[in-house]
């Protein structure tokens, strides 16, 4: 008979490979009762080895390391939520802030609900500066060298463009969280971006919803602890542990 410890470590295998399993696929897989699975799994959720959820289990960790897609196969993506993010975040802007705007889907989708004209806007994001400019606001664009995929400008000229400017409110995208590895891209020059913006800002708030969680991408920009982080539905208490996480109403 297969030890207890040797089928937790069969499991977790075969859920690194494939980031999600029914308690069905695992029990024919390894040739075990359902009921069985299912002790095991509650076991390996007690001791933080997994997410267990209805049915089977998730990975902690989805690393995606340097894989991105396109502002247009994004914008679609979790539209509701990101829309309810952004007019929340939106209500966060008040008269005479000093704000960052961010590159990313979530982050434009703020600008369209931004009404406050006494604040002004600094942003890295293409099509952000143009709605910004359209909608009658104070705003700026940081020069340098601009990205095809996200519509953003990235390298050494943006990051010397935000030196010396220190922002009162960064609202922040982010491809991946995660309690030990924090806000990650996959980017290299696109993290240095955002690293400096975050580091320049008074408050940061990372605008992301519920499918950025326990996901890591190639480069770190902030640790967990330093952006406030407002989604549609954080999946582990642990993040609320380390950080302020706003949950808003879909």
């Amino acid at each position: 008979m297969m030890l207890s410890e040797e089928r937790y470590q069969l499991i977790l295998s075969i859920l690194d490979e494939r980031k999600a399993v029914t308690v069905a696929e695992l029990s024919e897989q390894l040739n075990i009762s359902e009921s069985t699975i299912r002790r095991d799994l509650n076991a390996l959720s007690d001791m933080g080895k997994l997410n267990k959820v209805f049915g089977g289990a998730t990975a902690l960790r989805q690393s995606s390391g340097v894989f991105e897609t396109g502002v247009a196969n994004r914008a679609s993506v979790m539209s509701a939520e990101k829309t309810e993010i952004a007019r929340y975040a939106s209500t966060l802007i008040h008269d005479d802030d000093f704000v960052y705007i961010d590159s990313g889907t979530t982050t434009l989708r703020l600008v369209d609900f931004i009404a406050n004209k006494k604040a002004t806007y600094v942003t890295n994001g293409i099509i952000h500066a143009q709605r910004l400019i359209q909608k009658g606001f104070n705003a700026y664009v940081i020069g340098g060298k601009i990205k095809p995929l996200t519509e953003a400008v990235v390298g050494a000229s943006g990051i010397k463009s935000l030196s010396g400017l220190n922002f009162t409110k960064a609202f922040m995208g982010t491809n991946g969280i995660d309690t030990d590895c924090g806000f990650t891209t996959p980017d290299i020059d696109e993290a240095r971006m955002k690293e400096t913006a975050v580091q320049n800002s008074y408050l940061t708030f990372v605008v992301a919803d519920h499918t950025k969680f326990s996901k890591v991408c190639a480069v770190t920009f902030a640790p967990l602890k330093v952006g406030c982080i407002i989604t549609d539905a954080c999946p582990d208490n642990r993040y609320s542990d380390i950080t302020i996480v706003k949950e808003v109403t879909i």
